[in-house]
């Protein structure tokens, strides 16, 4: 069995520790923990994790968030996946940093990136893992703070996070999403 893990985020140095890239930073520490490296592909940066028998495509767009579907659906259709078989993990302002949030299908939520993915696989029946970073910003500065920085204590805390959701793909693959959620969704990272 084969799935498609895709991380959330944006490309650059410049994104790489602000919390709208969640998703690459959960992806970058499987990878580090499993001793594996990223492949630059199209659309798009690839590793493989086999766990269980089961062979999982991470992927990191390269299309930036707002256009995250491009990548998502070459993936899917290159791999010749159901869409059961797709995770994505993204941040969730609406929710308090640390709390994490599985779904099997679901609107996008405000998320662009999500947006564009439903837009461009045209359904919405695809399982997500939302991040919560929290939405402690003034009014008209929501980009600043999603595109911000990580504090250095929600850095300190996503060694944590990114176990648990790493635990929770992996859950994904192996006793499905319905028993994922049900650990997942009551546990605060």
């Amino acid at each position: 069995m084969n799935y498609l893990v895709v991380g959330l985020g944006n490309i650059g140095a410049e994104y790489a520790s602000t919390r709208h890239n969640m998703g690459f930073m959960v992806l970058d520490a499987w990878a580090q923990a499993s001793n594996i490296l990223f492949q630059t592909e199209r659309y798009g940066s690839v590793a493989e994790v086999s766990f269980k028998g089961r062979k999982i495509y991470l992927l990191k767009p390269s299309t930036y968030m707002n256009l995250s579907g491009n990548a998502v659906r070459y993936w899917m259709n290159k791999l010749d996946l159901p869409m059961e078989n797709l995770l994505v993990i993204c941040d969730d302002l609406n929710l308090p940093f640390g709390t994490l949030r599985m779904r099997k299908n679901g609107s996008d939520g405000g998320h662009n990136g999500l947006k564009n993915i439903n837009e461009l696989l045209e359904s919405q029946n695809y399982a997500r893992i939302r991040m919560g970073i929290g939405n402690d910003f003034s009014r008209g500065h929501q980009v600043d703070f999603v595109i911000g920085e990580l504090t250095d204590e929600e850095k300190e805390q996503m060694g944590p996070i990114c176990d648990k959701v790493i635990e929770g793909i992996k859950g994904f693959v192996t006793i499905g999403p319905d028993r994922t959620m049900n650990n997942l969704n009551t546990k605060k990272a």
